[in-house]
């Protein structure tokens, strides 16, 4: 039996004859594809500058380091997301806060982070979960409101759109992050990027990608010559390869490809699964556009106990699917920072109903039949047990 995942790359002869001509270059680390992708990711989204890297993760956390987030500054982030959205506020020594989700779009809640600004307040990183942009108006008045920057983690949302606008744009931001991993809607393999309106942040991020060093003379005196650098910040190694980056380019010619795609599977997936007795679907508001990185469905009150059963029945069927996301401060490293149960009472909740089912855009009619059919009939022997 063939198994389903919920996600994976979708590679083409074109994006592997960009990597081998890298590879039969002179250039295989920090070349010429690098500066290449980041124009393109500017030219796609809008935004003035963009600092390829070599992950989502890593993007997170100069985005954080070049925000000024130190210690005993406060961050508030969702729950419902990847524990790199909050590590990378740990990595600077300041403090995670979490503010609940909505329950509609499992975003975080605008009011919510309202309620726990406080003095010590520096950031907001809003996280476009699976794909479906945060309500990035509110959160900017907040933000000018109290004197924050904002981060998009934009991890799961290349290609999604807010009120006309691409995010990544960083129209409503400071910094915008990408993920490129192999789910994502575009993939470098492992890589990310940050993206920026912000010349002097965009400076900054470059020097932090590559270990804090610049070529360009300020304040060594004394060492002058063609072999000239200097460390200005204590920055990380976290560059991409130039054949990363070549892929990377080659993918986000398709990019415009690959969410049309998604976006048919979800409205498949919609038609199909509206209105029935067994668990909710994700919505979309009329200004936003979904990058549909998932597709997650929420089990009704009836079948919420049985999410573990049903879960494996299907996996047993062929459908490899997956929980996005147990809470972030349900982590036992957050438990013993302090954080308790209770604190988003939403997003344990919406945790308890999760399935995220397959999405991506190789899968073809025959299986999107299959795992429609496999989800109803499986559903359907759960309700009436």
């Amino acid at each position: 039996m063939k198994k389903i995942p919920y996600g994976r790359q979708s590679i083409d002869a074109k994006d592997i004859n960009e990597v081998i001509k890298v590879l039969k270059s002179d250039w295989i680390t920090q070349g010429p594809r690098i500066p290449e992708f980041e124009a393109a990711l500017c030219q796609y989204t809008g935004a003035k500058y963009a600092v390829a890297v070599s992950s989502g993760t890593a993007a997170l956390h100069i985005a954080c380091l070049a925000a000024g987030i130190k210690k005993d500054d406060e961050v508030i982030t969702s729950p419902i997301t990847f524990v790199a959205s909050a590590n990378c506020i740990l990595y600077c020594g300041a403090k995670p806060v979490f503010a609940d989700i909505q329950k509609d779009t499992v975003n975080i809640d605008p009011r919510q982070i309202e309620k726990k600004v406080n003095k010590n307040t520096k950031a907001v990183i809003p996280v476009h979960f699976a794909g479906y942009p945060c309500d990035l108006d509110k959160i900017r008045n907040i933000a000018r409101k109290h004197k924050l920057i904002i981060i998009e983690d934009a991890a799961h949302a290349l290609g999604a759109e807010y009120k006309g606008s691409k995010i990544g744009s960083c129209k409503f931001s400071d910094m915008a992050i990408f993920s490129f991993h192999p789910v994502k809607s575009i993939t470098t393999g492992e890589g990310g990027a940050v993206l920026t309106n912000n010349k002097d942040c965009y400076r900054k991020l470059l020097l932090l990608r590559n270990h804090g060093v610049t070529k360009e003379r300020a304040e060594l005196s004394g060492y002058d010559g063609p072999w000239y650098y200097e460390m200005r910040y204590l920055g990380f190694n976290y560059r991409i390869t130039d054949f990363q980056a070549a892929l990377g380019f080659s993918q986000l010619k398709k990019i415009d490809k690959f969410i049309k795609r998604r976006r048919f599977i979800a409205s498949l997936y919609d038609k199909a699964f509206k209105n029935n007795p067994y668990f909710d679907i994700p919505i979309e508001k009329p200004s936003i556009r979904s990058a549909y990185h998932l597709y997650p469905i929420r089990l009704k009150d009836n079948l919420k106990a049985k999410r573990k059963r049903i879960f494996e029945a299907l996996k047993a069927k062929g459908l490899l699917l997956q929980v996005h996301y147990i809470p972030v401060y349900s982590q036992p490293y957050y438990r013993k920072l302090g954080f308790k149960k209770g604190i988003c009472p939403q997003a344990e909740d919406y945790y308890e109903r999760v399935i995220s089912i397959p999405i991506y855009c190789s899968l073809n009619i025959s299986q999107l039949n299959k795992i429609i059919n496999t989800i109803l009939h499986i559903f359907k022997d759960f309700d009436q047990i």
